[in-house]
Formats: structure tokens, sequence, C-alpha cells
């Protein structure tokens, strides 16, 4: 069952709510708005195998055009509404997009957006219009609501968040299956027991790979999705005791700020409906998870994978507690734990991370240099997402850092991820970034960028404080040798941090 079903079977259920304004929309309204805008795209002369561009804040009207490209055979594209309108013109022109659609709360962008994309002809805006913008309401009413004669399953390529350089799209293939078929077989694997009686709190952007995946996830079961418009730790609290989640997705970011919302507050809402919270995206500091656990019970379950495809793992509360840290055992694909020339490493040893597949499950658009980086020297069918790790003698996974982030001090790797666990655990750190700067003697040297958490000064005080807190904590050679402060950090709402913006700021006059 699909989307198409569930309009059929329960048309007035509400397939999304906004939790911000308590507005819905119904099976038979989203169904029906995704058969428009298929027709509408159709009759312009789109076919399998074209993009989409979607690019809006958590809308309402959002999941039309996707649902209209995964029941249709097309790409669709979702941009991170964040972009600046240079930057987002990129990656429309690059995935080819043959249309767009943006909304009225997006129309600054919108408007410098337009001149830098003049090979997407259809450009459309929800909610309003601008010069140059046609109207998505306009071009629904014309689509026929009843689903085209036939319909083949489509498609995400999604772009990498661009935190280690410039976003390449991931372009995985078209399936051969009708949208039905195929989403059988994604509830065929039903990991987290989703049924039509779920209900999903979205608290991230869904732009993004993983809130997007779930969202199309729910709503092909016949569950309800709760979308916050933007995380905010108490209101996530609220919204699970109000609509009586079930199910959700975060990323640790959220857990350190719930973690240090006041005892009171914490609380006062009832979870007892919350089943299933799940979280992958960046790492999570042990004690982090831990404190969540004790608090939410053993229902946090963690995965390792990427937009990629190319292999994921999975770790359920009570195996995480026996094995902490670790972001569990292959799920999908064979790991394996390479050294910098492909060759394999035994239990224990520190190297780059693959999946194992029986052939290649994703290509980086228009950059075959990436996607061949991407690949095993020896074994084609082995794909890495530039993370490091190492694997215990069970065949879980613990990952160190990505690959670009390690410092190298003295000649000694350092991995900075250990090091933002520790200070995050302060409690005058809201956020914390940690990477290399440059240094005569050891080339280079340990930095620490922290955000303090609300209601502390960022002064030498603390600053002197938090080194010694970093010593105590970790091994001399990883202790930072020095903290700059930062009102905010540039860390996406998915949870991924700018890293490579703050790190450019202390190397821009000198070459790396």
């Amino acid at each position: 069952m699909y989307l198409a079903d569930h309009a059929r079977l329960t048309p007035d259920k509400p397939a999304m709510i906004s939790a911000d304004t308590g507005k819905t929309v119904s099976y038979a309204q989203l169904n029906e708005r995704s058969n428009r805008f298929a027709q509408y795209l159709h009759a312009q002369g789109l076919r399998r195998g074209d993009h989409i561009c979607v690019l809006m804040e958590n809308n309402l009207s959002f999941m039309d055009p996707v649902w209209a490209a995964f029941r249709s055979g097309l790409y669709v594209t979702t941009i991170n509404r964040y972009l600046p309108p240079d930057e987002a013109a990129y990656i429309v022109e690059d995935c080819g997009a043959k249309a767009i659609v943006t909304s009225f709360a997006k129309r600054e962008t919108a408007e410098a957006l337009g001149p830098l994309i003049p090979d997407c002809p259809i450009r459309l805006m929800v909610e309003g219009t601008i010069p140059g913008w046609a109207s998505y309401e306009e071009a629904l009413a014309s689509g026929s609501p009843q689903p085209l004669e036939t319909e083949w399953m489509g498609e995400s390529m999604l772009y990498s968040s661009g935190t280690t350089g410039r976003p390449k799209g991931i372009l995985r293939p078209l399936t051969d299956q009708t949208p039905g078929e195929a989403f059988a077989v994604r509830q065929s694997v039903n990991r987290y027991g989703l049924t039509s009686d779920s209900v999903y709190i979205s608290p991230a952007p869904l732009y993004h790979a993983a809130p997007l995946a779930y969202v199309l996830s729910v709503q092909s079961f016949g569950g309800t999705v709760v979308m916050m418009e933007r995380f905010d730790a108490e209101q996530a609290l609220k919204l699970i005791d109000q609509y009586k989640v079930t199910h959700s997705q975060w990323v640790p970011t959220m857990f350190v700020r719930m973690l240090k919302l006041p005892a009171e507050v914490r609380t006062q809402y009832d979870l007892s409906s919350h089943q299933v919270a799940i979280h992958a995206a960046a790492p999570c500091p042990v004690e982090v998870k831990r404190e969540m656990i004790e608090w939410w019970g053993p229902i946090l379950y963690e995965y390792y994978a990427g937009t990629e495809a190319s292999g994921s793992t999975f770790i359920t509360s009570e195996d995480w507690l026996e094995h902490p840290g670790s972001v569990g055992r292959a799920a999908l694909g064979v790991l394996h734990i390479c050294d910098e020339d492909g060759n394999e490493l035994p239990v224990g040893e520190t190297g780059l991370v693959y999946f194992e597949r029986e052939a290649p499950t994703f290509e980086y658009h228009n950059d075959k240099a990436k996607t061949d980086q991407a690949r095993h020297p020896k074994h084609p069918g082995w794909n890495t997402l530039g993370d490091v790790g190492y694997l215990d003698e069970e065949g879980y996974l613990y990952l160190t850092d990505r690959k670009a982030f390690m410092i190298i001090s003295g000649g000694v790797n350092i991995y900075p991820q250990a090091i933002e666990d520790a200070l995050v655990t302060h409690p005058k750190v809201g956020d914390v970034a940690v990477f290399g700067v440059p240094d005569t003697e050891m080339g280079e040297a340990v930095k620490a960028v922290i955000e303090p958490a609300p209601g502390h000064a960022p002064t030498d005080d603390l600053a002197a404080e938090l080194m010694a807190y970093a010593r105590g904590k970790l091994a001399h050679y990883m202790a930072p040798r020095s903290i700059d402060f930062i009102e905010e950090m540039p860390r996406l709402p998915t949870g991924k941090l700018y890293k490579r913006v703050l790190r450019d700021a202390y190397w821009k006059d000198r070459k790396i």
C-alpha cells in the first residue's frame, strides 16, 4: 500500500499536521495534489528520468511535488532552504532541473535566483507570486486529479551538505517498478514497526535526506506526520505529549539541547506514547546518549548510513549499552576497515570505513573524480563515505571521525570527535567544534571553538575552566591548546556542522 491506497481507505485522515499552526493536509488532499502536479508536469513535457527541484521551508505543500515525482518516474532534488541564491542556482543548473517549486516565504531568495537558472523554464511559487514566478496553485488547478496512465517509481537526487567542499548530487538509478510495487518492497523491511496508527514527529528540515525519507515512509504506511517548522527543545516535548507521538527522528545536537532544559521543564510532559526514537546524521557523545536512554528508556535506535545508500549499520539501546559508542553492526552490506592503500586492517585498528555491495549503488552527478574517490582502489563494489573507524571482535563499528577533519600534530593523528564529545558535556558549553590550526612547531595544533550555553559569558576565565576540564577528560596531546568563542555555531538544522567555514578562517593566509 502507499499514498493512493490510503487516500481511498482513509481520505480524511491527516497525512501531515503543521505543528505551528495546527493546519492539516489529508490523505485525499495530498493524493489529489500530487496527481494534479504530476499531470501538470507531464503536460509540460517532463518524462521519466527528468529532474525537478523543491526549495521551500517546512510547508504543508512541500510533499506535493515530492510525491508527484515519486509517482511519475521523476528525480526530485530538495534544496537546502538556507543556501544563498548562487549556491541554490548551482544545484538547479547542475541537476538539470526543468521545474522548481518555491514559496512566497522564500521570495527574496527566489527573486535573486531567477536570473541565475536560465535552463529551468518552469518556476512556480506557493502562496503568492513575484515577477518571474508563476502561481503553483494555478498550475495545480490545470492538472487532472486522476493518476497518470502509467505511473513509475521516482527517486530523490539529493546533494551533499558541502561541509568539506562544494555539494555534489548523489544519483541512484531508477527502478522499473510502479510506486505501489516499490513501496511494498520498502515496507517489507519495517525495522521500527511503522503502521497506519503511527504518529511521527519531524523536527528537522524536510529538504534533508533522513527527514524526507522518514516522512515518505510514514505516509506510505498511512501514518500521520507532525511537522515542526524549526526545532525547539521544549516544543518538541510538548508535541510528543499533545499528539501522542509514537515515532521520531533526531540528531545529537537536539538531544543536547533537550537535556539542558531545566528538570522541571523536561518532566512536565507525558512521553509515554513514544515508542521509537531514531537518531543518526552525526556522532552522538556517549554520555549524551546514556542520559537520553535513562530519560526516555530503551527506545533509542541508531544507524549509520548515507544518502548514497551504499550500506548501513543498526543498533538498539540494549546493544548500545553493552557496546557504548558503537553505531552498530552491518545491516546492509559488509563492513571493511582499510588503510590508505586499500589494505584491509585487523579488528581494533582504525582506518577508512567501506561497505561492500554486489555493485555500486550510486554515482556523484557530473563528478567522476569524486565517484572514483569513493570506490575502493581494488574492489569496485566497496564504497566509502569518507568516515574513519574500527570494528570490534563482534563486528560492531565505532566511528572515530571524518578523514577530512583529522588533525596531524607532531606526527600524531588526532580525531576531533572525541574532544568535541568531552567538551559538550560541560554545563557551560552549548556547542563545540574542534579542528587543527597552523602551528610552526607541531604542524597543527588543536583548536576548540565554543558556543557558550545560555547565561554564560565568553570570558578568559571560562576558557581556562574549559581547558582544565578537557585536560581532566582527555589524553594530554588531545587537549585543546587554545579556545575561541563564537556567538552561534554554523550548524545546519540537520545537525551537520559547517566546520570548513570555521577552519578556513584560521588557514586563509597559509597554504595547506
